[in-house]
């Protein structure tokens, strides 16, 4: 990978941890989402007015692309709520995790991307961090415990939701090959923008849409810029490195999120999350130099 690549996906998982700050700092998460991509939308149709790049409409692939990863992310976001109302922290979030095992199976398959084997070490290595990071202790029977009830609707909702988002992520790779991130990206928020509306306006969401602006709305303003970002950078690095270490290298999101809840929120810093922290930045390290 890149140094360029690289940099611009680490931006982009500071951005990404900044605006889930957001998120937790919001009364009702899933409108103040929706107003996040109303407030990245807008941002980013000013952007695109000022800016010289010339526009070019989509072709048939990068629609298809651009559509499914719209489709995937929304959907993962449906299965993701569903399985934590359902279940425990602890089963549901490692499985929402899974996404980086199919990743790289995809990218090799379905991309033709070639792997080092330093790489692979990285990627297996963020891929334990990344989902031992909120179970109870680092052993066998602990890390198998997630997967013990598969026929728990929680446990096949988070299973689901991983590998909606390995099919997205996929997409997003192959609909930014041939065709300029920022705009795959603008049309990726208005799509997603899109779907979300369908579930924002209903009666459950729609009297709360005025009230969260009114409490937040600064918190409101903020994101629009702060997702723009994460989503840019991350489009453009995904641009220029394979999937298969994009995905993963992210992932150091999940360690910067920590230590803000650890400076800002005042959230413990347990054994299990100061090792799982540890394997993802190795891992991180070692894509990057591998």
């Amino acid at each position: 990978m890149s140094h360029f690549a690289f940099t611009l996906i680490i931006i982009s998982a500071v951005m990404h941890a900044l605006w889930n700050l957001l998120v937790k700092r919001s009364r009702h998460k899933t409108v103040f989402i929706w107003w996040m991509f109303v407030a990245s939308g807008g941002l980013y149709t000013l952007v695109i007015l000022l800016l010289s790049e010339p526009f070019l409409w989509p072709d048939a692939h990068t629609v298809r692309m651009v559509s499914l990863g719209a489709i995937c992310f929304v959907l993962y976001h449906l299965f993701n709520g569903r399985a934590y109302r359902g279940g425990d922290l602890s089963v549901v979030y490692p499985l929402c995790q899974t996404s980086m095992i199919y990743v790289p199976i995809w990218g090799v398959v379905l991309l033709g991307e070639r792997l080092s084997f330093p790489g692979v070490c990285g990627i297996l290595l963020v891929i334990f961090g990344t989902y031992s990071i909120q179970l109870q202790r680092l052993s066998l029977v602990e890390m198998v415990r997630p997967f013990r009830n598969l026929k728990s609707p929680s446990v096949r909702d988070a299973l689901t939701a991983g590998f909606i988002y390995s099919i997205g992520s996929v997409a997003e790779k192959s609909g930014v090959r041939n065709y300029s991130p920022l705009y795959f990206t603008y049309f990726l928020v208005l799509i997603m923008l899109f779907l979300m509306s369908f579930n924002i306006f209903r009666p459950k969401y729609r009297t709360l849409i005025g009230a969260e602006l009114r409490e937040h709305w600064g918190l409101i303003l903020c994101s629009g810029p702060i997702m723009m970002a994460s989503f840019l950078t991350f489009r453009y690095g995904l641009n220029l490195s394979p999937v298969s270490y994009a995905v993963p290298v992210r992932q150091i999101s999940i360690v910067i999120g920590v230590l803000i809840g650890i400076l800002f929120l005042k959230e413990s810093f347990g054994r299990i999350r100061f090792v799982s922290a540890l394997f993802i930045m190795a891992g991180v390290v070692l894509i990057r130099y591998g």
